[in-house]
């Protein structure tokens, strides 16, 4: 939880890096979001609630993501090869599951070197 806190509360930074761990925790608690409002949606017979959270979360889980990007080497503009059909999405899933570039590099020192 304290990842999804600290990514809401760096939401319009796309500037240095994220973490594996900073990212894929943010997208579980965004999805567990998601879910939980349709559930209301439905339990309330209401249409809206799951749209609200996924437009509240949209800005933050691109700032996450571009700071990934970032992590591993590569421009916050790779975040637009997810609007390749089929395979976009595909390749996208692959820079974030790779690993954080060892040295500093063009976003900033390794945030993984900072903890240790």
């Amino acid at each position: 939880m304290s990842w999804f806190i600290a990514a809401l509360k760096n939401y319009a930074t796309f500037a240095g890096r994220a973490r594996r761990a900073e990212y894929w925790y943010f997208v579980l608690f965004y999805l567990l979001s998601v879910i939980a409002g349709a559930v209301i949606d439905v339990l309330l017979g209401l249409g809206f609630v799951a749209a609200i959270v996924m437009l509240g979360l949209i800005i933050p889980s691109i700032s996450v993501c571009v700071r990934r990007l970032h992590d591993t080497g590569r421009s916050g503009w790779w975040w637009w090869i997810q609007l390749v059909p089929l395979v976009g999405p595909i390749i996208l899933l692959i820079f974030m599951v790779q690993n954080s570039a060892d040295a500093e590099n063009d976003y900033g020192p390794n945030p993984k070197a900072a903890i240790a």
